[in-house]
């Protein structure tokens, strides 16, 4: 993939929706609702501050993390959904 964010975005890759719930039922694909998590694939270099200075950003490649249900921008990069959302809509990093 070759998408660098800019300022304090994130793109994230979308875990994939659950097929059954705890109980056993099945869900079919219309009834599924969006994933909540996902993992990191590529991050800004971070928002610059009001002195000018770049504030880093607290996630990394590789981490695991909860974003806002409507957060954020889906993209189709190379046939794979994509998620790109701010650092302020990550709600934590599991």
């Amino acid at each position: 993939m070759n998408v660098k964010p800019l300022s304090d975005r994130v793109v994230i890759k979308p875990a994939e929706a659950e097929d059954k719930v705890l109980g056993g039922i099945i869900i079919p694909d219309s009834a599924k609702e969006k994933p909540q998590k996902g993992e990191v694939v590529a991050v800004g270099p971070g928002k610059a501050s009001d002195t000018g200075e770049v504030v880093a950003m607290s996630v990394k490649v590789g981490d695991t993390v909860l974003y806002g249900k409507y957060s954020g921008t889906e993209v189709a990069i190379d046939t794979e959904d994509y998620l790109i959302v701010r650092e302020s809509d990550i709600l934590a990093i599991v």
